[in-house]
């Protein structure tokens, strides 16, 4: 949607309109969800705005489905800062920014996905496999390339490589790679895509040396205007403290993650264990005592003497 700041000096003062506070990083996920499940007309307009510009189709979010815990409570420990919604029409959409997404994004993505199309309820008489809505899984990745090429986005439908022939189906996985808009950023604004104004502006959001850039991006673009207008209506107090829970977020999802790496190689060592013990003829239960190993595994290892 483009339309014409209507002052825009005040994006020119170099802080936007946060006064002389620091330009926020709405890559940060909760800061991104703040921005994008506010209950204004502006935020939901926003969001609408960035939905079509990546689906490639006009849609107008009208509900946010979940958004638990809500946008300033990140003291849980397990969470995903993301924005579940419908459209007028019964699309159902998550939206996520990783900050700094895992290796097994991919893999998670199409986990979600799933859950989010066969959440639907399809029981009752009435009801048909017609009636399920179309679903979208996007990601914007901030900080990590995931794929060869130097597209930033790829749109992923169920699909048959061998005869080129698409399953037509109801769900897509939709990602962003905001390391891919190096070249990007140098194209006029009046050339970019609106996707592309999108991802330029989250990646270079709080890059001063592209300053200018963003303010053509938010003078042009109605959607990230919103967006901008959204963001500075936070105080700084509740900025720092969204800034703070992602970074503990993170902090916990390494732990997390060097926890199952520990777990992994112990199991590892006690499998080794195991099968040194079943090769010297041990018996399996003196074998599941010592190693704590389920006596299904330890039969399932090879007798190697």
């Amino acid at each position: 949607m483009k339309k014409e700041i209507e002052n825009p000096a005040q994006y020119e003062r170099g802080s936007f309109p946060f006064g002389d506070r620091a330009v926020p990083d709405i890559r940060y996920d909760p800061i991104f969800k703040a921005v994008f499940t506010k209950e204004t007309a502006k935020s939901r307009g926003a969001l609408s705005d960035l939905i079509s510009a990546l689906i490639g189709r006009t849609v107008t979010v009208e509900v946010i489905t979940a958004n638990e815990p809500s946008a300033d409570d990140s003291r849980q420990r397990y969470l995903r800062f993301d924005v579940a919604c419908k459209t007028e029409k019964g699309e159902l959409v998550n939206v996520e920014m990783s900050f700094n997404p895992k290796t097994n994004e991919q893999v998670r993505l199409e986990y979600h996905t799933a859950r989010l199309f066969v959440g639907q309820d399809l029981h009752g008489k009435d009801k048909k496999y017609d009636d399920l809505k179309e679903t979208y899984q996007i990601a914007i990745l901030a900080k990590e390339r995931f794929f060869p090429d130097e597209n930033f986005t790829h749109n992923f439908l169920y699909y048959d490589p061998d005869n080129c022939v698409s399953l037509g189906g109801k769900t897509r996985i939709i990602t962003v790679e905001l390391v891919k808009t190096k070249p990007i950023v140098d194209k006029p604004v009046e050339e970019m895509t609106t996707a592309e104004q999108w991802a330029v502006f989250f990646q270079y959001l709080t890059d001063k040396e592209k300053r200018g850039k963003i303010v053509e991006i938010i003078k042009r673009e109605e959607g990230i205007a919103m967006a901008v207008e959204t963001l500075g209506t936070f105080t700084q107090s509740e900025l720092d403290y969204m800034r703070e829970s992602s970074l503990i977020k993170g902090e916990l999802d390494y732990q997390n993650d060097m926890a199952e790496a520990r777990e992994e190689a112990r199991s590892e060592t006690r499998l080794e264990i195991a099968q040194k013990m079943k090769n010297a003829g041990r018996p399996l239960n003196e074998i599941q005592e010592f190693t704590g190993l389920p006596i299904e595994t330890i039969e399932q290892l090879t007798n190697n003497i």
